[in-house]
């Protein structure tokens, strides 16, 4: 079984990686299923997945249900719809439209009601005379 996990996070991890390049390829929910593999069936893994530079901070911050940082919302619904208009702009079918639009809104209310926005933290202000 730890074999079966193992490969499919590896192919998640994969696939997340080519959702960055690829519009309408999503790139978070392959990333959490690959640390829920690895989390299952590789340790190292796992720990590798969490504490990678580029997404380990948000896999983290999920994982342990402290959210997504209000920044990083509007970042991934800018590029999600983006990408989602480009591509009903480019095709001829309407049922493929309203799928692509469907899609969208159900990810976009998951996002902003499901997900829990992690709060601003205010920068520390300088001590006076400093």
């Amino acid at each position: 079984m730890k074999i079966i996990l193992n490969f499919i996070g590896v192919l998640a991890v994969f696939l997340g990686v080519l959702g960055i390049f690829l519009p309408l390829l999503p790139t978070t929910p392959f990333l959490l299923l690959a640390s829920a593999c690895f989390a299952r069936a590789s340790p190292r893994l796992h720990n590798m997945l969490r504490t990678n530079r580029v997404f380990g901070t948000y896999l983290r911050d999920y994982e342990n249900g402290s959210g997504i940082p209000l920044r990083g919302k509007v970042w991934i619904l800018i590029f999600m719809w983006g990408s989602m208009s480009y591509s009903i702009w480019r095709t001829d079918h309407l049922w493929l439209r309203l799928l692509i639009v469907t899609i969208g809104c159900c990810v976009t209310i998951y996002l902003t009601r499901c997900v829990p926005t992690m709060p601003i933290r205010p920068k520390s202000l300088p001590e006076p005379g400093e």
